[in-house]
C-alpha cells in the first residue's frame, strides 16, 4: 500500500510535507553539485561552500524532523507502481542508470537534459472558470 505522507505526530501539520519536499530539493542540488562536480565545472572553493551549505541543509532538515517526531527516513514517500520519491539507503549517482528510478532520478535527469512545459490552467468553482493562467516553464540545470 502507498503512503503518499511523511508519519507525523498529529498536531504536526503541513510540516511533513514541507520537509519532504525540502528534502527532495535539497537531494536535487546535490545531484547538480555532483554533476557539476564530475565535469569539472566547479572549483575546489566553490565545491566546498556547496558541500557545506548542503550539509548545513540536512542538518537542519534533520533537527526539524525531530522537532515534529519525524522518522527522516519516511519524508521517502512510497508512490505505489511509481516508485519512491527518493532512493533508498543514498543508492543514486548522477548520470548512473537504475534499475528503478525514483522521482529524483527522473527529475535530476530532466534537470540535466532540459524540458519545456506549456499548458493552461482554468480555476473556478459552482461550474465558473474564475482564473486562466497559460503556462510556459523551461525547467534545466544549464543557463540560460
Amino acid at each position: 500500500m502507498s503512503s503518499l505522507a511523511p508519519k507525523a505526530k498529529p498536531d504536526a501539520g503541513l510540516a511533513p510535507l514541507l520537509l519532504t519536499v525540502v528534502e527532495l530539493i535539497r537531494q536535487l542540488m546535490e545531484a547538480q553539485v555532483i554533476r557539476r562536480m564530475d565535469s569539472g565545472e566547479l572549483n575546489d572553493a566553490d565545491l566546498d561552500r556547496a558541500a557545506d551549505s548542503l550539509r548545513q541543509l540536512e542538518a537542519q532538515v534533520i533537527r526539524l524532523c525531530d522537532v515534529f517526531e519525524i522518522d527522516p527516513a519516511d519524508l521517502n514517500i512510497d508512490l505505489g507502481e511509481v516508485g519512491t520519491l527518493l532512493p533508498k539507503n543514498g543508492g543514486y549517482y548522477p548520470g548512473e542508470r537504475s534499475t528503478s528510478p525514483t522521482i529524483l532520478e527522473l527529475l535530476d535527469r530532466l534537470l540535466n537534459t532540459g524540458v519545456v512545459l506549456e499548458g493552461n490552467v482554468d480555476l473556478g468553482l459552482a461550474q465558473i472558470d474564475l482564473i486562466h493562467a497559460k503556462l510556459q516553464l523551461v525547467l534545466t540545470a544549464k543557463p540560460i
